[in-house]
């Protein structure tokens, strides 16, 4: 590998870093150059532009560290472009979710109970296809959310630069897929320049699938239903955040689902953070499949708010307080395994959280930190994660 001469790179760097020392270092750890010194300015984010343009022509790119309490710049050759991408699998998943959703919405909208199937294998299809299609509303509502999201970060991605994919789309058919997918998700191709950026991105899309969300919730909800809970077996009734609570208030006029006898706080406590007891005989919304989307959509996001790893939660996290967010981890493990005990699912994200949730996303520039207006958002971003977290996402009656 050609590497330049190194008193070239001395001065380049010494345009805007103090440089205390330099150690060469083999090119087969990432990096051939360690400078360890003071910047010149605190506007990091500029001198890291004004760096970086200037290392092009040597195909060398800077990385900006704090260690051991002092500013290090290290050069490294600069990674090859990434290849491009093939849509054609981003296509091929996301009509098989479309299909996968509407089945969904098929089996919502009830459909299928609508007295047995005619006679004639011709009726039948046109009966079936019929049922299929009235699963639009939830499959449009649910996409239009799930879409929503992950362009926020695509467009977000494209506005700083920072190659992505398009995103990928994950069918799980019913009636193994509560809701037809497991979701969707972009891949990153390059490195986010700094926090910042990284911050941008993952909170992009929380922010464009909420815009989406909230509206659908509350038009699900105008459509419907209020009635009685009722024990039986492989019934269903969907968990609550503070916001969909308040959301079901505002529209129903009372706090959802209601016990047969009014109940004080330590109730409602236990209830919202437990699931437990379930008030049969007492009164919930018969969710509409739109409100359904709406309400996933906000258990999408609260999943995705999760403060680890790589999660968009893990990036805000990550941009507030840099490397000493993994601190957090093991408390946040703990919680997991805790809830649970009251809904083992937590369990599988857990495992999840413990195999791909250790390590954070880290930029090429980790001196620059979250600028104001940054920092207020992140921590906006931490209370609409109290908002939309579903202590028990669901709960599936017993037999």
């Amino acid at each position: 590998m050609f590497l330049p001469e190194t008193e070239v790179l001395n001065d380049l760097v010494s345009r805007i870093f103090r440089i205390e020392d330099v150690t060469s270092e083999d090119p087969r750890k990432g990096f051939f150059l360690r400078y360890r010194g003071q910047l010149m300015d605190e506007d990091s984010a500029s001198l890291y532009d004004r760096l970086a343009e200037s290392l092009i022509p040597y195909n060398t790119i800077p990385l900006f560290r704090v260690e051991d309490e002092r500013q290090v710049i290290y050069l490294a050759p600069k990674p090859p472009d990434p290849k491009k991408d093939n849509i054609s699998t981003n296509i091929i998943l996301f009509v098989l979710t479309v299909i996968s959703v509407m089945s969904t919405g098929y089996y919502l909208s009830g459909a299928q109970l609508e007295g047995p199937l005619p006679p004639g294998m011709i009726e039948q299809l046109v009966r079936l296809l019929k049922g299929f299609l009235q699963g639009w509303p939830f499959a449009l509502s649910l996409m239009g959310i799930l879409l929503s999201h992950e362009l926020g970060h695509y467009f977000m991605s494209r506005h700083h630069k920072t190659p992505a994919t398009l995103p990928y789309f994950i069918p799980l058919p019913p009636p193994i897929g509560l809701l037809g997918t497991m979701g969707a998700a972009i891949i990153m191709r390059g490195i986010p320049k700094n926090k910042r950026i990284l911050f941008d991105i993952g909170v992009a899309g929380p922010i464009a699938g909420l815009v989406v969300a909230i509206p659908v919730l509350f038009l699900g909800l105008s459509l419907s239903t209020t009635g009685t809970i009722e024990h039986v077996a492989g019934g269903f009734l969907e968990g609550n955040s503070l916001i969909y609570l308040f959301a079901k208030f505002v529209t129903f006029g009372k706090l959802l689902p209601a016990p047969l006898e009014p109940q004080g706080i330590l109730y409602w406590l236990r209830f919202f953070f437990t699931g437990q007891p379930i008030p049969f005989g007492g009164q919930d919304v018969f969710i509409h499949p739109v409100a359904f989307a709406g309400w996933a959509g906000l258990l999408v996001t609260s999943l995705n708010l999760i403060p680890a790893g790589t999660l968009d939660g893990g990036h805000v996290i990550y941009g507030l307080f840099g490397k000493n967010a993994r601190k957090a981890f093991p408390f946040i493990f703990g919680l997991l395994i805790i809830g649970g005990l009251f809904w083992n699912g937590w369990w599988l994200w857990a495992l999840i959280l413990f195999w791909l949730g250790r390590v954070n996303a880290e930029p090429l520039d980790q001196i620059t930190t979250l600028d104001p207006p940054r920092r207020l958002l992140a921590f906006a971003m931490i209370i609409v994660f109290v908002l939309v977290f579903m202590p028990v996402p669901f709960m599936i009656f017993a037999p």
